[in-house]
């Protein structure tokens, strides 16, 4: 979990390089634009066409027949989680998974799903893994239902599950009977890395979804994939957890702008966090993972420094890191620019000597 950073000292500066993660991001100008121009209606009732359009868009975008607009991701998992599953069933995810350590165990006072954890690094299983995850099919055991993969893996270090790997947990999901679902938050940012369409790389997942408010840079809004049977069964959930919306045209246009405008430029974006690594990688004491996207994580334990010291000094310097399971995360987006990353940087090392 990525936990709110140390209040700033006294006096300190605003922050001006945020490299705390892509939700950070803020609605450009033209983005601000076209939320204006946008036209709307009741997206309860269906009665609004940007959304219309931005589903459409989605659902051809993901291969996928229909495509359902939420406010976050979160409840994209859970209404997915929910529509797949019933109480008392079990999900195979892995044990970094966002639906584990990131959704406030929602899971469990929600869903009514039980979720075993399946291991393996930089926030991937393999086809073997889920394999030695099946339990036989007696009373005594649960009734697994669902296989979830995160794609980029967050605390895997923003690491892109290779199409192959994908392929091969899909088909032991597929052997079992289980649905299966990609938690798709940074999954056009996989895209970028690789290459690969986003239907072709869900193309074996029976839902997916989009999160815009991270690397493309929308204020708020994901949208949900799947069959017409899914979305169907899905609205009802939308429903009962006042996911439906009234004029949500205005947030529906900021998506699609992203779509038009943010997402080529996430290779940016990825280029700024290698360039980002090979800086920390100078510093003495700092162990940095490579980065395959715009995620950057290091450990700073030979320092003698502490994460939450980390913080602290670099905010009283208007620069702001996250930190996660002992790690230090910076995250590269629309906001940061590659003429901050030098001085991201020094302020780093300068921190770290103080």
């Amino acid at each position: 979990m990525v936990h709110a950073p140390p209040r700033p000292p006294a006096g300190s500066p605003p922050v001006r390089i945020n490299l705390y993660s892509d939700t950070q991001t803020r609605p450009t100008p033209a983005m601000k634009e076209a939320m204006m121009r946008a036209e709307v209606g009741d997206e309860q009732h269906g009665d609004d066409p940007t959304v219309h359009a931005l589903c459409d868009r989605m659902a051809a975008l993901m291969g996928k027949e229909a495509a359902m607009f939420l406010p976050s991701g979160t409840m994209c998992n859970v209404i997915a989680i929910l529509t797949h599953c019933r109480k008392g069933d079990e999900v195979l995810a892995h044990e970094t998974s966002h639906i584990l350590h990131s959704e406030g165990g929602t899971h469990a006072a929600l869903t009514g799903v039980q979720i075993m954890p399946l291991r393996g690094p930089r926030g991937m299983f393999t086809a073997e893994e889920v394999r030695a995850g099946i339990r036989p099919r007696t009373r005594y055991a649960p009734p697994q239902r669902l296989l979830e993969v995160e794609q980029t893996a967050n605390i895997g270090g923003g690491a892109v599950w290779p199409l192959a790997q994908l392929h091969a947990v899909v088909e032991v999901a597929r052997e079992q009977g289980w649905a299966t679902h990609m938690d798709g938050a940074r999954l056009m940012n996989a895209c970028v890395a690789t290459g690969i369409a986003p239907a072709e790389m869900v193309a074996g997942f029976d839902s997916v979804w989009l999160d815009f408010t991270k690397g493309l840079g929308a204020p708020l809004g994901a949208v949900l994939c799947g069959t017409r049977a899914f979305i169907g069964e899905a609205w009802r959930w939308k429903q009962r957890l006042g996911g439906s919306m009234r004029q949500a045209g205005i947030c529906a246009a900021a998506c699609l702008y992203a779509l038009d405008h943010h997402v080529e430029r996430l290779a940016e974006d990825h280029a700024n966090a290698r360039a980002l690594a090979r800086g920390l990688a100078q510093i003495e004491g700092v162990a940095v993972e490579e980065p395959e996207t715009n995620l950057v994580f290091f450990d700073i334990g030979a320092t003698g420094v502490s994460v939450a010291e980390l913080q602290r000094r670099l905010l009283a310097q208007g620069i702001a890191v996250s930190a996660l399971g002992g790690r230090v995360r910076a995250c590269t987006h629309l906001d940061v620019t590659a003429a901050m990353i030098p001085e991201a940087v020094a302020a780093i090392r300068d921190a770290l000597a103080a």
